[in-house]
């Protein structure tokens, strides 16, 4: 007989994504058929909320848009609740491909890891970055590859895989600032003592909808990025460690 497949929580933050999120659910469901689908409502002023509940996924409607964040948070704290052994992020754009989540999954099994990033910059793909973005992105692995004490590329990719024990600090601890969601989250994981790998992905193009940062923002990307991460390091720590005892 084999083995039962352990409890998976795909957390899908959306944001007025009513044109791609039909077909994300649709493929999250192909590849991962046993996994849980949980659909966070950001405050959308669409029909996100609607059509994610046409897919069959459940939804949690938040009053207001928090941001990436804050969504997370939501949703870890729903996987905390229900008890799920690992909760996956995809975002709703259709950039993160749900076939890769076997792979993030069994890289957290076989390491062991906490945390396993979906990895732009590793190997597979094309995706790439120039200018400002690039050059802080590469100084943001570098100080954070420190930090964690793992080899990262890509430490601003909203892919990535938690089990139990990084789900309870996530619950507690998520951070909602810009940014913090990726670079804050990593300090909050190795502050915890949470082992973190990452696995290469291929990253797609967007589905469709409008992107949720202008090119404006993106060129101002880096200072943003220098500052979160100087926020995440200095910032007192929180009683994380004591989140991830059974």
């Amino acid at each position: 007989m084999p083995a039962p497949s352990p409890r998976l929580l795909v957390i899908i933050p959306s944001w007025n994504e009513e044109v791609t999120l039909p077909q994300v659910i649709e493929e999250t469901r192909a590849t991962v058929p046993w996994a849980d689908i949980l659909v966070v409502n950001d405050g959308s002023t669409d029909r996100t909320s609607d059509v994610a509940r046409a897919a069959k996924a459940e939804v949690l409607d938040l009053p207001l848009n928090l941001g990436v964040g804050g969504a997370m948070r939501a949703g870890y704290k729903y996987a905390r609740h229900h008890r799920y052994s690992y909760a996956v992020q995809l975002d709703a754009d259709g950039q993160h491909d749900p076939r890769d989540i076997p792979r993030l999954l069994e890289a957290c099994e076989s390491g062991p890891y906490d945390v396993v990033i979906g990895a732009r910059f590793a190997g597979r793909g094309t995706y790439v970055v120039r200018g400002p973005r690039r050059w802080s992105m590469r100084m943001l692995s570098v100080v954070l590859s420190r930090v964690t004490g793992a080899r990262l590329t890509d430490t601003t990719s909203g892919f990535k895989l938690s089990n139990t024990r990084a789900i309870r600090v996530f619950a507690s601890n998520y951070p909602a600032e810009y940014l913090g969601d990726t670079v804050e989250a990593l300090v909050i994981a190795a502050r915890a003592g949470l082992r973190v790998d990452q696995v290469g992905v291929e990253m797609r193009p967007r589905a469709g909808g409008t992107p949720s940062h202008s090119p404006l923002k993106a060129a101002i990307f880096l200072g943003r990025a220098l500052l979160a991460l100087v926020v995440a390091i200095s910032r007192p720590s929180e009683n994380t460690v004591m989140e991830v005892t059974p």
